[in-house]
């Protein structure tokens, strides 16, 4: 595995005015009687000249010689080295890459449809130059590669309480994901910074079925929290009722009293109330 290492490089705003003092020397060599000397000199100066290159911030300048790796030079600025070396610029800046909307099947066997937005930067400029093909490609085909693993290996929604789920817990989701896209990339000397899932919805072939059992799930859970609640509350009136001793009842008639208060506390509509002008037996 080739690993960055730092490349053979000088400061080009100090190599510039040496190599204007080494042309104007050979010239006066020229001039006094050395032609030899100085159009030697004069050439091998000229040679120099194209070992100039700019290097731009957040970048890099990978260097190679007769196909060996010869290092990267970082230093933003203008640089000189060796002219021999091929030079070649590659970015370091954080870019953002959303996959498309792809669809795969859950840990249940739903199909859903999933997207994500991954956040990364080239930390090793050797490594994506060469060991890989083409390290932006590579990053977006491995990240849809691990975006399908992760999303068949968990459920849409939480089956129970302690379950993580894609839409029930969004960051330990993000967390997974970022890990699992990091291990894929990290052979191409690439850094994931972040990972989140950007879209999640169930295909749309189930989407309406879906929705019903989301529906239904939410009425019971509401249902159970309002039976919940009328039950204490109806104890909490036959209590009140002993200790004040307002009223006297028996068994069949605090049944019938527990009865139509849960059907005005449990209805979804509003009761009418039905007056007794007679007896209370």
């Amino acid at each position: 595995m080739i690993q960055e290492k730092r490349g053979f490089s000088l400061n080009g705003y100090i190599v510039f005015p040496v190599l204007i003092a080494l042309h104007l020397s050979f010239m006066l060599t020229i001039d006094s009687g050395h032609e030899a000397i100085g159009i030697v000199g004069n050439l091998l100066t000229g040679l120099c000249w194209p070992g100039f290159f700019m290097v731009q911030p957040n970048q890099a300048k990978v260097m190679t010689l007769f196909g060996s790796y010869m290092g990267s030079v970082r230093r933003s600025g203008l640089r000189w080295t060796i002219p021999l070396f091929i030079r070649q610029t590659i970015s370091l800046r954080i870019r953002n890459f959303e996959s498309a909307k792809i669809k795969v099947n859950d840990n249940l066997g739903n199909p859903i449809e999933i997207a994500s937005i991954v956040v990364w930067s080239v930390t090793d400029s050797a490594e994506a130059i060469f060991e890989v093909d083409s390290y932006e490609s590579y990053v977006n085909i491995q990240s849809e590669a691990a975006l399908r693993n992760m999303a068949s290996s968990y459920a849409y929604d939480p089956q129970d309480e302690n379950e993580i789920a894609l839409r029930s817990h969004p960051q330990q989701i993000a967390d997974i994901l970022k890990q699992e896209i990091q291990e894929r990339l990290g052979r191409a000397g690439v850094t994931v910074h972040e990972a989140r899932i950007s879209h999640l919805a169930y295909a749309q072939e189930i989407a309406s079925a879906m929705l019903q059992r989301q529906q239904a799930t939410a009425i019971i859970a509401a249902r159970a929290k309002i039976v919940e609640g009328a039950v204490g509350m109806v104890e909490m009136a036959l209590e009140r009722l002993r200790e004040k001793d307002v009223v006297e009842l028996d068994e069949e008639r605090k049944a019938v009293m527990v009865s139509n208060l849960l059907v005005v506390l449990c209805g979804d509509k509003s009761t009418q109330p039905v007056v007794n002008t007679g007896s209370l037996y």
